[in-house]
């Protein structure tokens, strides 16, 4: 009887193996990003945030009608999420601002990468942190370089995005389907307000700013967070963690194909070591993480 009371885009992701739900989200939100980092010369990265947060919070509250009348402890859950939520988007964004999108999302990862080995003694776990830290080193050190101010963002971002892993998990077991993403995205809204309207003002206004950052938010929240918390309720968190695994390399892809940044050959091998990193750490993690 519950499945006959799931909205009509419940039973359409419930149809899709989880699988390919992560997949389709990776794309979703480093093509989002990409189209992001077009509008920073007109609204700013945190005017940028806060359009695709507030516009995600409305869809998601339209599609997913959630109810106010939560527990104290489903309450706490939703308001750390929409916290988190914001912080790492703008830390995120301040990065991409920066430094292109491949780097910023290749250093960000270092903190699912910490998900995976917290806690481990094992030398192999320890053998990936160095390959993923060579990577890091290769990123930063190749000639030209990356700004400082940059890194130093994408690696909040990183500790955050570390926080959103285990958030989500908790997010997914105690709210239905997507009530509870759509009020902790007002949450996250909330947050982020008072940092876009002192960097863009009245451009968020602009209706060409104003659609753009209808599909930024489709693309880099509202898709991605919906299928990654239907695909968290039916897979472990360190098979979501393998799949996540890829974002470093999308990301580049999507930087170069849409953005035209050219990363240096040792850039792309600094990717690949993260990337590889990842996947080893995240195969060999302990069941329960």
């Amino acid at each position: 009887m519950a499945h006959a009371d799931r909205l009509p885009v419940a039973r359409l992701m419930g149809g899709i193996p989880p699988t390919a739900l992560v997949l389709l989200g990776i794309v979703s939100v480093q093509v989002g990003a990409a189209v992001a980092k077009q509008l920073f010369t007109v609204a700013g990265a945190a005017g940028t945030v806060t359009l695709r947060l507030v516009v995600a919070a409305l869809v998601l509250v339209v599609i997913w009608r959630p109810s106010l009348r939560l527990d104290r402890r489903t309450l706490a859950v939703v308001v750390t999420y929409g916290v988190v939520l914001a912080a790492m988007n703008l830390c995120f964004y301040a990065a991409l601002a920066r430094i292109p999108l491949g780097a910023a999302v290749t250093i960000e990862f270092l903190g699912p990468l910490a998900v995976a080995v917290f806690g481990s003694r094992r030398w192999l776990d320890g053998l990936w942190v160095l390959l993923a830290g060579l990577g890091v080193v290769l990123l930063t050190r190749v000639q030209g370089g990356l700004a400082l101010s940059g890194v130093l963002f994408a690696l909040a971002a990183g500790a955050c995005w570390a926080a959103y892993i285990l958030v989500t998990a908790k997010l997914g077991s105690k709210t239905s389907d997507g009530k509870g993403l759509a009020l902790a995205m007002v949450v996250g809204a909330v947050v982020a307000l008072p940092f876009g309207v002192t960097s863009a003002g009245t451009a968020m206004l602009d209706p060409v700013v104003l659609a753009a950052g209808f599909a930024v938010a489709l693309m880099s929240s509202v898709i991605p967070y919906s299928l990654e918390l239907e695909a968290l309720r039916r897979m472990p968190p360190r098979v979501f963690g393998i799949l996540m695994s890829m974002e470093p390399a999308v990301a580049a892809v999507a930087g170069l194909v849409l953005l035209g940044e050219q990363l240096k050959p040792a850039q792309w091998v600094a990717v690949c070591c993260v990337v590889i990193a990842s996947v080893g750490a995240t195969r060999s993690a302990r069941p329960d993480v």
